[in-house]
């Protein structure tokens, strides 16, 4: 039997796989800042090169299109592999691997169709639109092509393969997207973003199928069973298809909730201030793609892989459990301190960050105060990462069901807000921001309250709760005193030129200021750390 047709094995987890989950998280954090940075950088140079109105059809109404067609044509698959138990035929577990690849291409097409018939004739008005539409439709076709090499590079715990992906296809995009907005007619602004998202595409396509799309076929194969003394032909295990469905069924709510304020931003606002809000996003969750998204997608395949594989010793299974939650109790007390760092040295600097980074044309759009939002959106984004990490990794059907019914609530929730924050209260796209905080805010408290059912469930009611995420008294204080002695500094202030030449003993408070934090940080906590550490290490 030749290597390409050999089928690939269950992958087996690490002997440690915490330390792996770890490593994971360290490189993945290093490929979104170092690719984050090379995009920062010529993503000051894209803005000054398109129009608010091409920015904002782009990055909000092309970017939504796209996701769209990938959230719904792997997320499931993809958070339900991650739990696939040991004994499962390899052929089984692969075959739904192929499934996003499968429905990837009607479902692009679909969408784009669907998108360029409603899209408002302001939109479809810009030069070589359908033909850029045309394009995203393809590239999510591509990407999706390349699922069934990701699963297998992600169960194998192959952080080296993702990070080689992601880190080409960042850079090929950005820099396709950057010669063509800087050496091509304006007119072409739109296909400079749409080949920037196919080289995208193409790059992740390329450095995965080098990895292991030689053994791969896109092809079902079927396995016979002994059923009862018959032969029975099956394509997928039913445990895992059905909970496949379950997760692809909710992540349609889920994604509403996730991109819903593109959604609404694309139908609601005019096309300025859509690229106001698409460049304010952009900044506001460049923290969140940094460190957010590799704790979280680390976090899960963490959980997933030891949770959903305990052992039938009770003490064995405590440990296991106990490492997974002292790892997530862990992450939110970390992201408490994030909170802690955004409200206090946030709104005292804000204005001065806005007036070095948004370009000209921008201060004038919602950019500014959306930004401002992002500083209480980004923790509850962060809290409500892990806490569904965790869900996601050990929920059964019924919970999925639960959820789904909450989420609904919250959706209908953040469309009411929504409309009556920007149309009643005259706030603009920044409801939408606060609607999406709310919204996190409550799917987080929903996973917390199931993680302490959970563990209370298996005779671990104390493992978890709140004062493990809370800081000592000593570090509160010492916040809380930065922000008075910032906001005193702001308003002292508030009269002098933006800059940072003039501004450099307001800028020179904050300094000192966080200083003065981060040591009380050191001198509170680092034994609570170090004996997290050595938890964490010993499990």
């Amino acid at each position: 039997m030749s290597a390409a047709d050999r089928p690939h094995t269950v992958p087996i987890p690490s002997p440690n796989l915490l330390a792996a989950s770890l490593t994971s998280i360290s490189s993945l954090v290093f490929l979104q800042l170092s690719s984050r940075v090379f995009t920062f950088v010529l993503n000051q140079a894209l803005v000054r090169l398109a129009t608010p109105q091409t920015f904002g059809t782009a990055t909000v109404q092309f970017e939504l299109l796209l996701s769209t067609t990938l959230f719904l044509s792997r997320e499931g698959v993809r958070t339900a592999l991650l739990r696939q138990q040991k004994g499962v035929t390899p052929d089984l577990v692969r075959n739904i691997s192929l499934l996003p690849a499968y429905v990837g291409v009607p479902i692009s097409v679909a969408l784009a169709i669907l998108y360029s018939v409603t899209s408002v004739p302001a939109v479809r008005a810009q030069p070589y639109f359908h033909l850029s539409v045309s394009i995203y439709a393809l590239a999510a076709a591509i990407e999706l092509a390349a699922e069934p090499l990701y699963i297998r590079a992600q169960n194998e715990l192959r952080v080296d393969v993702r990070v080689r992906a992601e880190g080409s296809a960042v850079f090929s995009k950005t820099l396709v997207t950057f010669f063509g907005l800087a050496f091509a007619s304006s007119e072409w602004a739109l296909m400079a973003f749409a080949a920037g998202q196919a080289a995208y595409a193409l790059a992740t396509f390329v450095v995965f199928w080098n990895f292991c799309g030689r053994s791969t076929r896109y092809v079902l194969r079927s396995v016979t069973r002994d059923d009862h003394g018959h032969k029975k032909v099956t394509y997928f295990d039913g445990e895992l298809l059905q909970l496949s469905g379950a997760m692809t069924a909710q992540s349609v709510v889920k994604h509403f909730l996730t991109e819903g304020d593109k959604l609404l931003v694309s139908r609601l606002s005019p096309l300025v201030d859509q690229g106001g809000y698409a460049i304010a996003s952009n900044y506001g969750s460049l923290v969140a793609r940094i460190v957010f998204q590799p704790i979280e997608e680390s976090s899960r395949v963490f959980f997933s892989k030891s949770l959903s594989t305990l052992s039938s010793s009770k003490e064995k299974d405590n440990e296991v459990l106990k490492t997974a939650v002292q790892l997530l109790s862990t992450i939110l007390l970390l992201f408490t301190h994030f909170l802690l760092l955004l409200v206090t040295f946030g709104p005292p600097y804000l204005p001065l960050a806005t007036a070095l980074v948004l370009p000209p044309q921008y201060r004038q759009t919602s950019a500014p105060s959306i930004l401002g939002a992002y500083l209480f959106y980004l923790p509850a984004m962060a809290y409500n990462g892990v806490l569904e990490a965790f869900f996601a990794s050990v929920c059964t059907p019924a919970d999925l069901q639960a959820q789904s019914r909450m989420m609904a609530g919250a959706s209908v929730s953040l469309v009411v807000t929504t409309i009556g924050g920007s149309r009643l209260l005259s706030v603009g796209d920044t409801a939408l921001v606060w609607a999406n905080t709310a919204s996190m805010a409550v799917r987080a408290l929903y996973a917390w309250r199931f993680v302490r059912r959970y563990c209370a469930a298996r005779g671990q009611p104390t493992l978890i709760g709140w004062k493990g995420l809370l800081p000592p008294m000593g570090v509160v204080v010492a916040f809380v005193a930065a922000a008075v002695c910032t906001r005193w500094s702001a308003a002292a202030y508030a009269g002098v030129k933006l800059s940072v030449f003039a501004q450099k003993g307001h800028i020179s408070v904050g300094g000192v200021c966080l200083v003065g934090c981060l040591l009380a940080c050191y001198a509170f906590e680092r034994r609570r750390f170090a004996g997290t550490v050595a938890v964490l290490r010993k499990g």
